[in-house]
């Protein structure tokens, strides 16, 4: 669709064409090229109204009024002035100031409309013209019922402009609901995945860790009974060891992972646990906290999970490049921010980075960043990450004030 399609918004309806009959018989009944210009001006004025959006602005629309009143003053007064047929032409202004604009917008353009008409009496020859009481009444009603018209307008569309505004309200609620609901539904099925995951992980890492423990004890009495004739015998039986040894850590965590959560929830000092995670950590961190009491965690679990942000932000990160973490209060949630100004974190990576076992370094397990979820989620929560490749990373983590 090219610009002039996406600039006019030409939507007829049955009342458009009819009104534009109307001004086109009104046009063509005209007696000559300049009442026929005028006439047509005000046609068109009328029929581009609020389907070109700059007319649709404050400016416009008083733009649009003015070129009204000018068109209008100008046929009414070669047309006979006072006398004029085209008299009530005056009164289009004024209606488009009461559909669009205010009270005082509307009274502003009725007195306008009213004077340019009574201005028309200072060009009759008072000599050989006389205004009979008649001909006063007359005048004093085209003048009042502009005026009652545009207020009648301007009633009508406050209530249309009100309704409006509860409509659009309605419709960013029904949009920020639809936006909590998909949310809402992201988590339950990540928790549904943690929760078949934990399972599956508890199963296999009990079946594993017999077996490790007679490799381990195996492996460290070759190390013990190797001859020092058979050094590449012992050099085996080490490296069986150490392999092992990771192994078990790797199976510590699955079983961390699988096992259920409860959180004790105390109140706690979210800086100080802020502060214990980035020491555990060995990272610098730039503070700006501004959450001062106590928010209600289980600070040793808390304290994983800070411990997990602060140090995968520090290793996405150049060396001694800053790490900030920053805490505020917002709609009843501690929200604290671990920042880092690393590599960041591709797009379509995003959504899965708290999925168990899905990891961008080659010696990671996976499940750091989907414990953390866990915890969070366990605590009534939610974590979110915004990053961008190449200018770094933002892990914000939200605890509710009052679970």
């Amino acid at each position: 669709m090219n610009d002039t399609a996406k600039s006019f918004r030409f939507n007829w309806r049955t009342q458009d064409v009819l009104l534009a009959l109307m001004l086109g018989v009104l046009t063509y009944l005209t007696h000559d090229v300049w009442q026929m210009a005028f006439m047509g001006g005000l046609a068109v004025l009328q029929l581009v109204e609020g389907r070109i959006p700059w007319l649709d602005t404050t400016w416009g629309r008083a733009t649009s009024v003015v070129l009204q009143l000018v068109l209008g003053y100008l046929l009414v007064g070669l047309t006979g002035g006072v006398q004029s047929p085209y008299y009530l032409v005056l009164l289009l202004p004024v209606v488009s100031t009461a559909s669009y604009l205010g009270v005082a917008g509307t009274l502003l353009s009725t007195i306008v409309a009213t004077g340019a008409y009574l201005s028309f009496l200072f060009f009759i020859d008072w000599r050989n013209f006389v205004i009979d009481d008649e001909a006063e009444h007359i005048l004093f009603i085209r003048c009042l019922l502009p005026a009652v018209a545009a207020i009648l307008v301007n009633s009508l569309g406050e209530a249309v402009r009100t309704q409006s505004a509860r409509y659009k309200a309605a419709a960013e609620q029904l949009a920020e609901a639809n936006r909590s609901l998909v949310e809402a539904e992201d988590a339950v099925r990540r928790a549904d995945r943690l929760a078949a995951l934990g399972q599956l992980t508890a199963g296999l890492a009990h079946e594993l860790r017999n077996p490790l423990a007679s490799i381990k004890g195996s492996a460290d009495l070759l190390v013990r009974t190797a001859s020092q004739s058979d050094p590449m015998a012992k050099e085996l039986a080490e490296i069986i060891s150490a392999e092992v040894e990771r192994t078990n850590s790797l199976v510590t965590r699955f079983l961390e992972f699988a096992r259920p959560l409860h959180p004790r929830s105390e109140p706690a000092n979210l800086s100080a646990v802020i502060d214990r995670a980035a020491a555990r950590a060995k990272v610098k961190i730039l503070r700006n906290y501004a959450v001062a009491g106590s928010v209600p965690m289980d600070s040793e679990l808390m304290e994983q999970v800070f411990l997990n942000l602060i140090a995968n932000a520090a290793q996405a990160s150049l060396t001694d490049a800053p790490v900030t973490v920053e805490t505020r209060e917002a709609d009843g949630f501690a929200e604290i921010d671990i920042i880092d100004e690393g590599c960041g974190i591709p797009l379509e990576s995003q959504e899965a980075i708290f999925n168990p076992f899905f990891t961008t370094r080659q010696e990671g397990t996976g499940l750091g960043l989907a414990i953390v979820s866990k915890i969070v989620d366990g605590h009534g929560g939610k974590i979110k990450v915004e990053s961008e490749p190449g200018k770094g990373s933002k892990f914000s983590v939200f605890l509710p004030l009052n679970p």
